[in-house]
């Protein structure tokens, strides 16, 4: 099989605490992963899932702790100033030259909403990534920004800026989203689903500006000893998150969630995650993500079992992607 794609690993803030998930980057490092992304979450989606560590706090440990490339999520304009992202984003690439990458997006009500501010529409909230984004760039490049729009800025500036810019990817579900910010964002992240579906969003990408722009794909999957731990781990930390988008995106409350997902059933996890107790079939599935042409795929086994997963995928899986 052609290696076309980095393969990394995807650290998950709401599943666990922030001191052993710096214990699970280095395993990964030394496992032969070549890149790590992370989550961003003031809540997790379940009570099951159950943590919520500081992202930006983590990263600084997490890079010190390794030397691989780190790209995380986050949502400005809410819960988050954009002037104070753009200050972690220069403080993280200050320290970790070139190391460093950000994927911004426009958030979950779950997150977001714990400032008190009401819930914008989807509208709404693509205006706010979008003159979020722009702050960031600018304060990156040294400029001071007023702006009273759909961000208030007022006399900001960097005052310790990174050698080299950071990379401000987009972070985008639907394929109308990548779309649209093909042409203002340094690259895009989107999450696993059908070739088809997939397909669909890089084309509109490139199509809104993207062509020749770096593409990641964070893979949703689930490995384990049997086929039965691979199914039942999935069902216990990731069926709330098989939800559609737009109501991922509008649920408040963690109990929200319970609710919305009291329904689902463990096969119904098999659209949306990849399951199964076999090296090669996931191999198979990573080969026809390779085949679509990105850059780095993420590879988040979301059951508990991160260092089985870990040590078995670099003995058995990695290998076989280089």
């Amino acid at each position: 099989m052609e290696a076309i794609s980095k393969i990394g690993y995807h650290a998950s803030h709401e599943q666990f605490s922030p001191s052993v998930l710096i214990d699970f980057v280095k395993q990964a490092e030394s496992a032969g992963f070549e890149a790590i992304n992370c989550s961003d979450h003031f809540h997790p989606w379940s009570e099951e899932q159950g943590h919520s560590g500081f992202t930006f706090a983590w990263l600084g440990a997490a890079m010190q702790a390794t030397s691989l490339p780190f790209g995380s999520v986050c949502a400005p304009g809410q819960r988050y100033h954009p002037a104070i992202v753009a200050q972690a984003i220069a403080t993280l690439a200050d320290m970790f030259p070139g190391r460093y990458s950000i994927s911004l997006g426009s958030g979950e009500a779950v997150n977001e909403c714990i400032n008190g501010e009401k819930w914008p529409g989807k509208q709404e909230r693509n205006d706010r990534l979008k003159s979020s984004f722009e702050v960031i760039r600018k304060l990156l490049k040294g400029e001071t920004v007023t702006e009273h729009k759909t961000i208030h800025v007022e006399n900001a500036k960097l005052y310790t800026l990174p050698e080299t810019q950071p990379q401000l990817f987009g972070a985008a579900v639907t394929k109308e989203t990548a779309g649209w910010m093909g042409s203002w964002v340094d690259g895009l992240i989107t999450v696993s689903r059908s070739h088809a579906e997939l397909k669909e969003v890089i084309d509109a990408f490139r199509a809104g500006g993207g062509e020749g722009k770096p593409i990641y794909l964070k893979v949703q999957l689930s490995y384990a000893a049997t086929e039965e731990e691979a199914l039942s781990g999935a069902y216990d930390q990731w069926k709330n998150n098989v939800l559609p988008s737009n109501l991922l995106s509008d649920l408040q409350k963690v109990s929200h969630f319970t609710s919305a997902a009291s329904f689902v059933k463990p096969e119904d996890l098999k659209n949306m995650v990849n399951i199964s107790s076999d090296p090669q079939r996931h191999l198979d599935w990573i080969g026809e993500y390779q085949s679509l042409g990105f850059d780095k795929i993420f590879l988040h086994n979301v059951n508990r079992g991160q260092q089985f997963f870990i040590s078995e995928f670099g003995e058995k899986v990695l290998p076989f992607l280089k």
